[in-house]
């Protein structure tokens, strides 16, 4: 029998031997223990055949894998001629050639190879790969998506690199056209790019803007809010804030025209609604971040930090969980840019109500401890071992 292409072979015995090699692909990946083979119940459909032509096409299939070294077809021993009860596998890389396919170990090999100019900037990348090795999908993309995630790693840095220029704020299908000749390819990369941010695969999905927000991409630029009896410089003038809030862009947020008694950060937005209408007549500062802040506003917390004495308490109000405490250490590095030192507020285990607690698995709790340690919380940092909870900021 002369060597079939893929796409003339029988439909059955195609499908037959592809499921004989996801098999062999769990086998690899340790997700199966049994040596990959079709028995009866597989061959079932095989062996209902009523028209002689079909069975035969069948079984010239195998007869052929069999040749090439992929398989063993096994017939009953007291009739030789009878109907294949058993098909063994032999060699995968054989078997996935025949099927025109690459078997799950060389795939691994491959994405291995596509991630490796990219491990050391985004170490999560190895637990992207530990989970496909699993065959374990991560944000509903398998192996076959990793190109998909380099090009992750290429629109991170491409902003990045933005943003050193001075360029906080880009629309995103602009930087897609740039990067990809294609305006919405970063959009279809989003749950990729929220997972090399975090640095978390078992992180829940941000919001689309939220993580292009992160990165200083928009579809529509995102104003700041800002609350408090406080005069803002702004770029017509200088202006107290309104009630209960003002929006406005960051870039034309300059500086302060009066001095607020603490600055106040809050990472969601109910809870930002609920604090402005209640303290917008105090003389304390309160922004909302938007979960993690946007390049441009680092840019604008930075311009009034600087304006402020460095015995003005600065504070962070955000959720007990691994986002809230990622958030922190990143506001903890701008404060110190200015010379202040970010405090938690109400972002203790001890201040969390019991029936507001949530148990956090051990990763979790571990990387909230490492977030919160850079921050320089230590003393939160220590509580948090110990409690080993979650809560979020609306409780």
């Amino acid at each position: 029998m002369s060597r079939q292409a893929p796409d003339e072979m029988d439909p059955l015995a195609r499908k037959a031997l592809e499921r004989l090699l996801k098999s062999a692909d769990k086998h690899e990946a340790g997700a199966a223990k049994r040596r990959p083979a079709l028995t009866d119940s597989a061959l079932s459909e095989y062996r209902a055949l009523r028209s002689l032509k079909a069975k035969e096409d069948f079984e010239a299939v195998m007869a052929y894998a069999q040749a090439e070294g992929a398989i063993m077809a096994l017939r009953p021993l007291r009739d030789p001629e009878g109907l294949i009860e058993r098909v063994e596998l032999v060699d995968v890389v054989k078997l996935a050639s025949i099927l025109g396919k690459m078997p799950h170990a060389v795939r691994v090999r491959s994405a291995i190879e596509t991630f490796a100019a990219h491990l050391g900037e985004h170490p999560v990348l190895n637990d992207v790969l530990s989970s496909w090795e699993k065959l374990k999908k991560v944000r509903g993309t398998g192996i076959d998506a990793a190109a998909n995630w380099a090009m992750a790693c290429d629109v991170i840095a491409y902003c990045r690199a933005q943003v050193a220029l001075g360029t906080t704020e880009t629309p995103v299908r602009d930087a897609s056209a740039r990067l990809f000749k294609d305006s919405k390819r970063i959009e279809s990369l989003v749950p990729c790019l929220d997972v090399l941010l975090a640095g978390n695969v078992e992180d829940a999905a941000r919001p689309e803007a939220e993580v292009l927000q992160e990165l200083g991409l928009y579809r529509e630029p995102q104003p700041a809010r800002l609350a408090g009896d406080i005069v803002v410089r702004r770029k017509r003038g200088a202006f107290p804030l309104d009630w209960p809030y003002c929006a406005l862009p960051p870039s034309t947020v300059l500086g302060l025209g009066s001095m607020p008694r603490h600055v106040l950060t809050i990472e969601n937005q109910t809870t930002f609604h609920v604090w402005a209408r209640q303290h917008c007549n105090s003389d304390v500062l309160c922004l909302y971040t938007a979960g993690m802040p946007s390049p441009a506003w680092r840019a604008m917390y930075l311009r009034l930090l600087s304006e402020l004495p460095a015995s003005t308490p600065v504070l962070h109000w955000g959720d007990v969980d691994e986002g809230g405490f990622r958030i922190a250490a990143f506001l903890s590095r701008c404060a110190a840019e200015t010379g202040h030192s970010l405090s938690p507020w109400k972002m203790r285990p001890s201040d969390i109500p019991e029936l507001q607690r949530r148990a956090a698995p051990a990763r979790t709790v571990d990387r909230m401890v490492k977030y919160a340690g850079e921050a320089g919380w230590n003393d939160v940092a220590h509580e948090l071992a110990q409690a080993k909870l979650v809560a979020e900021q609306e409780g």
